[in-house]
């Protein structure tokens, strides 16, 4: 009886470090997010209003993985993706620019948003994926920035 009594006692002093610990998802994410800041992205949670006439809410905050652009870039633009490889702009018109279609079709389905300003270019992820997904997003926002 004593046996039991001191591993019940043991058990509820411990069971607060095992909450502590990250789930396989988490940890699956933070591994993520160090190779992204390994190969030159950086990364950080960012608060979202994203459009009423997404199919799918998008995460909120969401994951935004961004690579400053050089000097002399002008133009900026932002595109939703609302199915895989259909590509709208805040008036809802689907992206025509061929060189940058190139790019975006190589993106993963779970890219909700890409949107290039004066100063980065920025690309909001799901960050569901393997390490090729990673490489593909660092790929197209070098081919970008």
């Amino acid at each position: 009886m004593t046996i039991l009594i001191v591993v019940s006692i043991l058990a509820v002093i411990l069971s607060p470090m095992v909450w502590l610990r990250p789930s396989r998802s988490q940890s699956g994410r933070m591994a993520m997010r160090m190779e992204a800041r390994r190969i030159g992205l950086a990364m950080q949670l960012v608060p979202q209003e994203w459009p009423h006439w997404l199919p799918l809410e998008p995460p909120n905050p969401c994951a935004q993985y961004h690579r400053p652009r050089r000097a002399g870039q002008a133009p900026c633009w932002c595109y939703w993706q609302t199915e895989p490889g259909v590509w709208l702009n805040q008036w809802r018109e689907v992206c025509t620019d061929a060189p940058l279609l190139k790019h975006l079709a190589t993106l993963p389905a779970n890219v909700y948003k890409i949107e290039a300003g004066p100063q980065l270019i920025a690309l909001y992820w799901g960050e569901k994926g393997d390490e090729k997904v990673l490489q593909d997003i660092a790929a197209v926002l070098r081919a970008l920035a």
